[in-house]
């Protein structure tokens, strides 16, 4: 079985709806982050704000660095990523660190774009149709 890693914002309601298509279709889909929330990061931040740190200050915290391995791990252990957009900074990184390592990564539009960009086609894919991402996924 396949493992893809769906790739997103926490503030993306498609995110797990692309992960439960996926599974119903036999893939093992990772979307495990999506379920502490979308306020998950704001909440983070005042945490550390409340603590008097930096943001520099909180990347070298227990907490950010217990996030960044389990994320990267899975991102490591999969065949494959799914980038669901709209999707902010740190996707497109996990996107980008995909396309990096030689592994399929692919990137679902929910509609056409309204800027156009060139630099899209690191990934193996940009479609709004998650159906020709599955069968490349497949034939991989």
């Amino acid at each position: 079985m396949k493992k893809v890693y769906v790739i997103g914002s926490l503030k993306n309601p498609r995110v797990p709806l692309v992960a439960a298509t996926l599974r119903k279709a036999g893939f093992d889909a990772f979307d495990d982050w999506y379920s502490v929330g979308p306020d998950c990061d704001d909440h983070w931040q005042a945490y550390e704000k409340q603590r008097g740190r930096t943001f520099e200050q909180a990347l070298g915290g227990a907490h950010a660095k217990d996030v960044f391995e389990f994320d990267k791990r899975n991102l490591d252990d999969s065949d494959a990523a799914i980038l669901v957009g709209p999707a902010g900074k740190s996707a497109h990184l996990e996107l980008g660190y995909m396309v990096g390592r030689g592994k399929p990564a692919y990137i679902l539009l929910d509609k056409e774009p309204e800027r156009f960009d060139v630099m899209v086609q690191f990934a193996r894919m940009v479609t709004t149709n998650l159906e020709r991402i599955m069968e490349d996924v497949r034939q991989c």
